[in-house]
């Protein structure tokens, strides 16, 4: 199982972000995507999950209406969309999927909100 994620950097408050995970090595449309993310000193938290056909979504309380989670299972990919920014929002964002007991991350994308 392999997750690549992409597309953090460095915003204004304010700013967007789109952040990619590329999956491979397991059977993508399969299963439940979710996002992380981890800011410096605190526990890693749930951002935003989406259901193996897309269907279903939910996310944290500190980013409904800002932020947007969606896959394309042929492109084996899970997106999110990061509207608003807020300087709170700086972490580590990771990409998750759980199989069976285990879950696998990718090697995270930096965001940095910050004028």
């Amino acid at each position: 199982v392999q997750l690549v994620e992409s597309g953090g950097g460095l915003v204004q408050p304010g700013g967007s972000l789109r952040l990619s995970c590329v999956a491979s090595g397991f059977t993508f449309s399969r299963y439940d995507m979710s996002w992380y993310c981890q800011a410096p000193g605190k526990e890693r938290e749930l951002v935003a999950a989406i259901t193996s056909d897309g269907g279903s979504t939910n996310y944290a309380d500190s980013v409904k209406g800002r932020f947007t989670i969606s896959r394309d299972n042929a492109k084996k990919a899970v997106y999110l969309q990061l509207n608003s920014l807020k300087p709170e929002d700086t972490a580590v964002y990771y990409c998750n999927v759980r199989i069976g007991v285990r879950r696998y991350w990718g090697q995270g994308t930096q965001v940095t909100v910050s004028s």
